[in-house]
C-alpha cells in the first residue's frame, strides 16, 4: 500500500480542478482521501492511497490531465511551481517501504514521459 500527494499548480479554477480530480478517482483500487486549494498561492494538493500499481496510475492520469489542462505561461501565485503536476510524493503505507515508494515514483516518472512526454524531473 502507497499514498500519494501530488501538488497541482492550480487553485482557483473549480472546474480543471474537478477534472484532475475525476482523472484521479478514475483509477481501479485508487482511493480518493481529500483534496484541498489554496487560491493565494494557486496550487491544490490531492491525497489517495491503494495498492501500488493503483497509486501509480492514479498520479500519472492526474498528472496527464494537469498537463492537458493548466497554462503555465498565464500562471500566477505566490508559490513557486516546476510543472502543471508540481511534485508527486509518494508515501509508504503499512506493508510497504521506502524502495516501494522511490520504485513508484521511478515507474509513474517513466509512463508520464511516454504518455504525455512531459519532462520528469527525481
Amino acid at each position: 500500500m502507497l499514498e500519494c500527494v501530488p501538488n497541482f499548480s492550480e487553485g482557483r479554477d473549480p472546474v480543471v480542478l474537478r477534472e484532475i480530480i475525476a482523472a484521479i478517482e478514475s483509477t481501479p483500487g485508487a482511493l480518493l482521501l481529500g483534496w484541498e486549494s489554496d487560491a493565494d498561492h494557486n496550487r491544490s494538493v490531492a491525497t489517495f492511497a491503494g495498492p501500488a500499481d493503483a497509486v501509480v496510475e492514479a498520479a500519472v492520469r492526474g498528472a496527464g490531465k494537469a498537463s492537458e489542462l493548466i497554462d503555465l505561461s498565464s500562471h500566477q501565485g505566490q508559490h513557486p511551481r516546476v510543472g502543471a503536476a508540481d511534485v508527486i510524493p509518494f508515501v509508504p503505507l503499512e506493508g510497504s517501504g521506502m524502495g516501494d515508494a522511490a520504485e513508484a515514483a521511478q515507474r509513474a516518472g517513466e509512463e508520464i514521459w511516454r504518455r504525455f512526454v512531459d519532462p520528469i524531473y527525481f
